[in-house]
C-alpha cells in the first residue's frame, strides 16, 4: 500500500519559506517512494510566515506601511486582512524582527517594538476591530513598551521624563501613563498568536531563553531579566495587570506581556490557530506519517513552537511525527517527550552556516529522502 504522508514544516529562518520547505520535503519523499501520496500543509506558529499562512489560505489581501524598525531605522512592513474582510493580521517579525538586523548590530538592550505598534495603529485607524498579532522572530526584549508607546502610552522615570526605547531603559521605569492609549483599543479584540509558552521572567523567561540568540551576553541576560521584572512590578501597580508568570507573556521579548497589559489582548497558541485555519485535523487522519521541520531544534522548541504543536495534534490522531531540522541545539532531546518520534538534522557534513542557508532546499530534500528510506526499513522489518 502506498504511503500517505502529511508535510507540515514552518519556514527555515534566513533560508527558505514554509511552502518552499514543504515542496523540498515532497521531492525527497517521492525520490524514495515515487507512489507516495503527499499532503502539503505548510504552517507557522505566530513567528515568521504567520502573515502569509493566514492571508493566503483565507484569500485575504496585503497592505503595507512605513514603520520604525527595531533599531530605529525606517522600513516598509507588510500586514494584511484575512478573507473575512474583518480581521487584520500583523506579524511582529516584519516590523521588529531579528532578521531585519545584521548580526553585528544585534542589541536587545536597544531594540524596540515601536514598529509593531505602528502596524497595530494602522489597522485601528483603518477601522479594523479584530486584530491578530503574530509573536515570534523578534529582535526585541522591551516587554512591548515600544509597541505601547506607538499606541500612545508613556513610560516615565523618577523625574517624569520619558524613557528612551529598548529593554535596558526599563531599569529606570517608575510610572506608566496609559491615558493616551488609542481610543479604539477599548472596542477591539486583540489576539496574540504565540509561538512559545514562556513566562516573562526567570530561568525560562524571555531574556534567559531567547536573549542569547538576539545577541545578549550572560551579563545582558541578567540585566534584561531585571528590567522586565521591574516593568512587571510597575504594570501591576499602575495598571492592575499581573503579567509576570502568565504563560506566553515572555513571547517576542515580552511583547506577549505588553499586549495583555496595554491592549487587553488574549494570548493563544499560534500553531493551534494556524492549524485550525488550515483544517489540519481533518486532513491528517489515515496518514502514515507527518513530517515537520524548522531551522533549529533545541529546548526552546518545546515551548509550543510549530513542530511540537504539529506533533501534539498528530499524536492525538494516531500518526507519528518526524522532525527535520537545519541544526540541533542544546536540549533538543527533550522534544522526544513532546510528541516528536524522530529528529533528523539536514546537514550531511561539516559546513559553514552561510552555505547551509544557501543550500537549504537541497539539504532538506535529501534529508526527507533519508527519513523515508529509514521509515520504510522499519516498516518492512
Amino acid at each position: 500500500m502506498a504511503l500517505r504522508i502529511v508535510i507540515s514544516p514552518q519556514a527555515f529562518k534566513h533560508s527558505i519559506g514554509a511552502r518552499e520547505a514543504a515542496l523540498a520535503i515532497q521531492r525527497g519523499i517521492l525520490a524514495a517512494a515515487p507512489d507516495a501520496e503527499t499532503i502539503l500543509i505548510p504552517v507557522a506558529d505566530g513567528g515568521d510566515g504567520t502573515l502569509a499562512a493566514l492571508i493566503d489560505t483565507t484569500g485575504g489581501s496585503y497592505r503595507q506601511a512605513t514603520v520604525t524598525g527595531p533599531l530605529g531605522d525606517p522600513l516598509d512592513a507588510q500586514w494584511g486582512i484575512m478573507g473575512d474582510g474583518e480581521t487584520a493580521v500583523i506579524e511582529m517579525a516584519l516590523a521588529s524582527g531579528l532578521a531585519l538586523i545584521p548580526d553585528d548590530r544585534r542589541d536587545p538592550r536597544r531594540a524596540t517594538t515601536y514598529g509593531t505598534g505602528e502596524l497595530i495603529r494602522a489597522a485601528l485607524d483603518d477601522g479594523y476591530r479584530r486584530v491578530i498579532v503574530g509573536l515570534g522572530g523578534s529582535a526585541t526584549n522591551d516587554g512591548g513598551t515600544g509597541m505601547a508607546s506607538a499606541l500612545g502610552a508613556r513610560f516615565l522615570d523618577a523625574q517624569g521624563a520619558q524613557l528612551p526605547p529598548g529593554g535596558a531603559a526599563l531599569a529606570g521605569l517608575v510610572r506608566i501613563d496609559a491615558t493616551g492609549l488609542h481610543p479604539a483599543l477599548s472596542q477591539t479584540t486583540l489576539i496574540g498568536a504565540t509561538d512559545v509558552t514562556n513566562p516573562l521572567c526567570g530561568e525560562t523567561g524571555a531574556s534567559a531563553i531567547f536573549g542569547p540568540q538576539k545577541g545578549a551576553t550572560p551579563q545582558m541576560v541578567s540585566e534584561l531579566d531585571g528590567c522586565l521584572a521591574n516593568l512587571a512590578r510597575v504594570v501591576r501597580s499602575d495598571l492592575g495587570a499581573d503579567v509576570l508568570y502568565t504563560p506566553g507573556s515572555g513571547a517576542a521579548g515580552g511583547l506577549g506581556a505588553g499586549l495583555i497589559a496595554f491592549t487587553g489582548a488574549e494570548l493563544r497558541s499560534g500553531i493551534d490557530m494556524v492549524c485550525d485555519v488550515l483544517d489540519f485535523d481533518r486532513r491528517v487522519p489515515g496518514a502514515d506519517l507527518v513530517i515537520t521541520g524548522e531551522g533549529r531544534a533545541d529546548r526552546s522548541t518545546a515551548f509550543d513552537k510549530a513542530p511540537v504543536g504539529i506533533a501534539r495534534r498528530a499524536r492525538r490522531l494516531g500518526v507519528p511525527t518526524v522532525l527535520v531540522a537545519g541544526s540541533l541545539g542544546p536540549g533538543y532531546e527533550t522534544l522526544y517527550d513532546h510528541g516528536i518520534d524522530a529528529i533528523l538534522p539536514i546537514a550531511e557534513e561539516p559546513v559553514d552556516l552561510d552555505s547551509s542557508l544557501r543550500r537549504g532546499s537541497e539539504l532538506l530534500e535529501r534529508a526527507a529522502e533519508r527519513a523515508i528510506r529509514l521509515y520504510g526499513l522499519g516498516r518492512n522489518g
